[in-house]
């Protein structure tokens, strides 16, 4: 992975409201760590910043870190988070990394070529493992890892240990795992099986409140009317006729 330049600069706010005129004035706040020294809050100039991101193929980046006031650092950008609603970025953690010292992340997964499966077949290729652990130096880290699919025939799949890592990349994981399969095409009965079954979590619940709404007021035979009771609390009890006297 290629190193790419950036500036930060220390940063001495910490607090919420502190942080928060801070990303006003169109700063981004950081904080870099690692084993080989001590945690360093930073800030970091949005528009760069943002530039940086819109330029690179993903988020995993490998940054020749420059700090105002002390050397050079190289890090990883190790975690972004952004705005849940509007996808502004909100804070930036970096994992600072020795050019010499393997490291570990994860990295996504990425099919190249169509599969026969699905190209004669009709098949549908499924993206089972999207994102997989690896181990390397910085400078050998990918950004993603491309699996070729062009010979996946349905019912196939393609695991762990049958991808072929980048030169001087360790692939960790169970090696059994499945990470690319083509599928049989659904016949048209499990088709509208599907879609019928789709249809019925649609159903309103207000259908299971009336049936159930039904059996309460019903308690003997379904559908059968309730018996007025006040109607016979108010009919006359009979007279039984009376002995006749011997």
């Amino acid at each position: 992975m290629k190193s790419v330049a950036l500036t930060a600069h220390p940063r001495t706010v910490a607090k919420r409201n502190q942080v928060k005129k801070l990303r006003a004035s169109g700063r981004i706040p950081a904080v870099i760590y690692g084993r080989h020294g001590k945690p360093q809050n930073l800030e970091l100039v949005a528009k760069e910043f943002s530039n940086l991101l819109h330029n690179a193929h993903s988020e995993h980046l490998l940054l020749d870190l420059t700090v105002a006031g002390s050397a050079k650092r190289l890090a990883l950008l190790q975690e972004i988070q952004h705005h849940a609603l509007s996808g502004k970025v909100l804070h930036v953690d970096l994992h600072e990394v020795k050019e010499n010292e393997k490291v570990t992340i994860t990295v996504e997964t990425e099919a190249v070529g169509v599969a026969a499966g699905v190209k004669t077949g009709g098949g549908v290729l499924e993206h089972v493992l999207h994102r997989l652990k690896i181990r390397a130096l910085p400078k050998d880290l990918p950004e993603t890892i491309e699996i070729d699919v062009t010979a996946l025939e349905i019912g196939k799949s393609i695991h762990l240990g049958e991808i072929k890592a980048p030169a001087g990349v360790e692939i960790l994981g169970d090696k059994e795992i499945s990470v690319f399969s083509v599928a049989a095409p659904l016949t048209e009965e499990q088709a509208t099986a599907a879609a019928a079954a789709a249809d019925a979590t649609k159903q309103p619940e207000m259908t299971k409140e009336k049936k159930e709404e039904g059996a309460a007021a019903a308690p003997g035979k379904p559908g059968a009317p309730k018996a007025d009771a006040k109607a016979d609390e108010k009919k006359p009890a009979e007279k039984k006729p009376a002995e006749k006297k011997k």
